[in-house]
């Protein structure tokens, strides 16, 4: 049995100190709803996405409170963490439950605070994603974590430190000008004429990344709905099918080794997405990458096939990936020019891939748009899952 989406919702990212993580997913949800053309009364179960909603708002147990909230009450809901693939991984088992029969029709989505509760607060909740044995206690935060990455692809590949700098400040030229193209990121209207000396020129977070090789910590909400092929056909003109699912897992810094620019991880859940979906990344007309520092991106497009270890890189300065290059990708600004509200992301790389697919995403859609991919990074390589959707 097949799985289609046939509604997306987001709010705009950017800062909601006036709206709660349950207020955040509702208003999403109800633009998914809407653009679904269905009864509330179809949906049968809530698959709810969030990472540290104890720690930014003080709320845990949230499915219970968001099906409430949406008007399913007493409806079967679940929460899911895993970390920045939060809703990614409750996407998964969604499909995976109306695939099974389980469900006829489901909403997944997610919600997360992390720019209204303030950098203190964001940037150790976030740290919780590391080790905490051996990370945490040696004060590694994520800056560290992608700046120790870099350096190590820089040694690995015999590029030498600046000019490394120069080429992934491309991702950041690029995500900031889609971003600022993008009426519901938190970038919208600014960032939009960046050049690669802005980047380097930066402010130095974690020697090499500037602040401009990294994502902010956003607040906003994300909601899709999936239902099986039989009621999708019944009630969707432009259902969006999920080709194929992976995931995969890793273990602390120290135990991955060369995993940290090779990503083992993904490549084995890009792997198991590919196999399932019948195809290569030959097919996939763009991707909706976790860039949440510029050189995650590169290390992502490697290691989920696209290019060869050691040359994304030097594609992405090329303008291979740009709208108008061979691989479009984040045409939506990624983390870095949309914003990443961690439980609501990997749901939000969802609805660009859905609304690009239909040909929807009018500020800037990717020509002929027939198969997406997606790809969301939880902690340090520790979760990692990736979807695939497309047309028949």
């Amino acid at each position: 049995m097949r799985v289609a989406v046939i509604g997306v919702g987001m709010t705009r990212f950017g800062k909601h100190p006036e709206k709660s993580l349950v207020d955040l997913f509702a208003e999403a949800f109800w633009e998914a709803l809407n653009d679904a053309n269905i009864e509330l009364k179809d949906i049968e179960a809530v698959y709810f996405g969030n990472f540290v909603g104890e720690l930014t708002d003080g709320s845990a147990n949230l499915s219970g409170f968001v099906a409430d909230e949406i008007g399913l009450k007493n409806a079967p809901a679940i929460r899911y963490e895993g970390a920045c693939a939060s809703s990614t991984v409750a996407f998964r088992e969604a499909v995976r439950a109306v695939k099974a029969g389980y469900h006829k029709c489901v909403v997944v989505g997610g919600a997360e605070k992390l720019l209204s509760a303030g950098t203190a607060i964001g940037t150790r909740a976030l740290a919780t994603a590391v080790d905490g044995i051996y990370e945490m206690t040696a004060g590694l935060t994520f800056p560290g974590v992608f700046a120790l990455a870099a350096r190590y692809y820089g040694k690995k590949y015999e590029i030498p430190l600046q000019k490394l700098r120069e080429m992934i400040a491309y991702v950041s030229v690029k995500n900031h000008r889609y971003g600022a193209m993008n009426p519901k990121a938190q970038f919208y209207g600014k960032y939009g004429d960046l050049k690669v000396e802005d980047v380097l020129n930066s402010k130095m977070i974690c020697s090499p990344l500037t602040l401009l090789d990294c994502c902010p910590m956003t607040d906003g909400g994300s909601a899709v709905i999936i239902a099986n092929e039989k009621f999708a056909k019944d009630v969707c003109d432009k259902p969006v099918y999920v080709l194929g699912t992976g995931q995969a897992s890793g273990g602390s810094l120290f135990r991955q080794e060369d995993d940290i620019i090779k990503a083992i991880p993904r490549k084995k859940a890009a792997e198991m997405a590919f196999k399932e979906a019948k195809i290569t990344p030959k097919d996939v007309d763009f991707v909706e990458v976790h860039d949440c520092f510029t050189i995650a991106e590169i290390i992502a497009l490697e290691a989920m096939g696209f290019f060869d270890y050691g040359t994304a890189c030097y594609a992405t300065a090329e303008g291979v990936t740009s709208m108008d290059g061979d691989l479009p990708v984040n045409p939506d600004g990624g983390l870095i020019g949309k914003g990443h509200p961690v439980g609501a992301t990997g749901t939000s790389q969802i609805y660009t891939a859905v609304k690009q697919i239909r040909g929807e995403f009018k500020w800037n859609q990717v020509k002929n748009a027939r198969i997406a991919m997606t790809d969301t990074l939880g902690g340090d390589f520790g979760t990692l899952v990736n979807v695939i959707l497309g047309v028949d």
